[in-house]
C-alpha cells in the first residue's frame, strides 16, 4: 500500500511543478465525413436511425426540461436531442 501512495504523491508533485494550464492547448478539431454520409446529411436525405443511450441526471433537471417541453409542445426527449443537435452544430464547423 506505501507504493501506491508513494506513486500518488510523485504524480500529484508533477502537477504541482508544471503549469498545466500550459500543456492543455485549446485548438480547433477537425472532423471529416465520407462525402456521400456529408451530402445525404446536408440534403436532409439521410433517415435517421435513433439509439438508445443513458445518461445519469438530477431529477431536477429531467422535471425542468419536461416542463420546457411542454411549453413548446414536444417531447422532452426530442427537446434533448434539438438542444444536443444545436451544441453539436455550434461546435463543429463543417467545410
Amino acid at each position: 500500500m506505501a507504493k501506491t501512495k508513494k506513486s500518488l504523491e510523485n504524480w500529484g508533485d508533477y502537477y504541482e511543478h508544471v503549469d498545466i494550464l500550459e500543456e492543455l492547448m485549446e485548438e480547433p478539431v477537425h472532423f471529416s465525413l465520407d462525402p456521400d454520409l456529408q451530402n445525404e446529411i446536408l440534403s436532409g436525405a439521410r433517415v435517421k436511425k435513433l439509439k438508445t443511450v443513458t445518461i445519469k441526471m438530477d431529477p431536477i433537471q429531467i422535471q425542468m426540461i419536461r416542463k420546457l417541453a411542454v411549453t413548446k409542445s414536444m417531447p422532452y426527449q426530442t427537446l434533448i436531442r434539438h438542444w444536443l443537435a444545436e451544441k453539436i452544430k455550434s461546435e463543429i464547423r463543417f467545410p
